[in-house]
């Protein structure tokens, strides 16, 4: 019994991926904040694309479990900013765009590889790879925008809400911080729960890329022949 996320065979890919998106969008969070003026992540090392200074085994963990997870915070000191609030809004949005900047790039590549002709004569077995590798690029790589949305702490989402909080329920949330980890994995694990939360918020996914897809089409002229990224038609998010 697979009690993976994902299909043994096809750990390669999601484990390419998952380096890759984790450490895009820490490196996003690090650099920002260090071209604002905040360098205390610049001083510990983390504008870097190493993804050993950025992995978090737990949140590698997770998303090879239950498909989604997460990297090393960002130590971030928002009072070394000009404008703290824009400039920590800026800074934690850059991770999750980076993500769908990430998604985005991939269905560039495989539109540059049709347009190119790469893809037209290939065996069965480099088209199935091909297909099958960015699908899980795109695939990871939006579901890692959405999921840090959640307004939870550690995630982005919950520090985007923070910075428009007041003085006073800023502090009642980082009394109650320590829970947020608990709600997450309830929300998680428990399938009634999931059902009414996680899963309606991942169902954006396919919307998402379809979008994209439209948008790269038009950019491109035509649409890739869908047997390239079959798996993104009918992929369940």
């Amino acid at each position: 019994m697979n009690f993976l996320a994902y299909p043994l065979e096809h750990m390669p890919f999601v484990i390419v991926t998952m380096l890759a998106a984790f450490t895009i969008h820490e490196f996003a969070h690090a650099w920002t904040a260090w071209k604002f003026g905040d360098t205390t992540a610049y001083e510990q090392g983390r504008v870097t694309l190493n993804p050993a200074a950025h992995i978090d085994w737990i949140g590698v963990i997770f998303l090879l479990l239950a498909g989604f997870g997460w990297a090393k915070p960002v130590p971030v000191r928002r009072s070394r900013f000009r404008q703290p609030r824009l400039m920590s809004v800026l800074v934690t949005a850059a991770g999750p765009v980076s993500n769908l900047l990430l998604a985005f790039l991939g269905l560039v590549v495989i539109y540059a590889l049709v347009s190119m002709g790469a893809l037209t004569n290939p065996s069965d077995a480099v088209r199935e790879n091909v297909s099958i590798f960015m699908a899980y690029w795109i695939h990871i790589n939006v579901i890692l925008f959405l999921f840090n949305l959640i307004p939870l702490p550690p995630l982005d989402g919950y520090r985007i809400v923070e910075e428009f909080a007041s003085v006073k329920l800023r502090v009642r949330m980082a009394q109650n911080e320590q829970w947020g980890i608990f709600i997450f994995i309830l929300l998680c694990f428990i399938p009634p729960l999931r059902d009414v939360t996680i899963d309606p918020l991942f169902s954006l996914a396919l919307p998402i890329v379809e979008g994209m897809h439209e948008l790269v089409g038009s950019i491109f002229g035509h649409h890739a022949d869908h047997s390239i990224i079959p798996s993104l038609y009918g992929w369940r998010y």
